[in-house]
């Protein structure tokens, strides 16, 4: 039995087996709270309330109004059923070009037409967290590691690190001067990730900024870039709230530095973006 247990361990692969799930943090402690024992105004008035996702249940009512006006739009109904057999088959495996120029068009209409998107470099995937988890992979080797600035979204703990092998090392941004990404600030980090004999890939950018809900102004973005040139690294930025900002400042694309830059190196810039949070579609993923 005993030589049996340890061929069957030998089955799987170490990501497989491992012990880690990347939710070793106080956000996924506030899910899991959430998950046993969830508010409800009438059975359960005392339960956890879920303040931690993006879920605009508010629009339902205008998507559903439009799905019942454009009926053919959608094979869900009885007038759009026919077209069920035209996706059935196999699809381009970047995702269908149809959605990527419609995505196209999007991307650029939300940093007001300033930058256009070529649907032909758009890669689809299941959602913000499958495309940058193939980033990781696809960039860097297990013991690699990305620079993330601080404060940053804790899922991406789990997102990036979890079966990719790769480290995120903290660019230290301070609350003094409201967590502004400096040049030195990037530097240093870089320079502490040398000293430990550690490969930097890349930076990962959240603009605009979760947690903190701010948008990076022009020269930040400027430094970002010039830094990861410099460095001969990539840059990736998630943008998946671009269409969320409804004051000043205005929203600014990494696409627009890009533009302006002739010099930079397009091919390590990676813009995320998702459906779940502007259009709060999460299930759509």
């Amino acid at each position: 039995m005993d030589h049996m247990v340890r061929n069957e361990a030998n089955l799987l692969s170490k990501i497989a087996t491992n012990d880690g799930h990347g939710e070793n943090s106080a956000y996924f402690d506030g899910w899991k709270a959430y998950d046993a024992d969830p508010y409800h105004p009438t059975k359960n008035p005392n339960g956890v309330i879920q303040m931690g996702l993006a879920e605009n249940q508010l629009a339902f009512d205008l998507v559903q109004e439009w799905v019942r006006n454009n009926p053919k739009a959608s094979i869900c109904t009885a007038e759009g059923v026919d077209d069920f057999k035209d996706i059935a088959i196999y699809q381009d495996y970047h995702g269908l070009p149809e959605f990527r120029h419609a995505v196209a068009r999007f991307m650029g209409r939300v940093r007001g037409n300033r930058v256009r998107f070529d649907p032909d470099r758009i890669v689809m995937s299941g959602g913000a967290t499958g495309a940058q988890e193939t980033l990781a992979f696809c960039l860097a080797d297990p013991g690699d590691a990305f620079l993330v600035p601080t404060p940053y979204y804790p899922g991406n703990d789990r997102d990036l690190t979890w079966r990719t092998g790769v480290r995120l090392l903290p660019v230290v941004c301070e609350s003094s001067n409201d967590f502004k990404i400096t040049r030195h600030a990037l530097e240093s980090a870089y320079d502490k990730a040398q000293e430990a004999n550690i490969k930097v890939k890349g930076l990962l950018l959240n603009n605009p900024s979760n947690p903190l809900g701010t948008v990076l102004d022009r020269e930040a973005l400027a430094d970002s870039l010039a830094f990861t040139n410099d460095k001969s690294i990539h840059l990736i930025c998630d943008e998946i709230y671009s269409a969320t900002v409804f004051s000043q400042p205005d929203f600014i694309s990494i696409a627009e530095i890009a533009q302006e830059n002739v010099n930079c190196r397009r091919d390590m810039i990676h813009i995320v973006y998702s459906l779940s949070k502007d259009l709060g579609f999460p299930g759509f993923e």
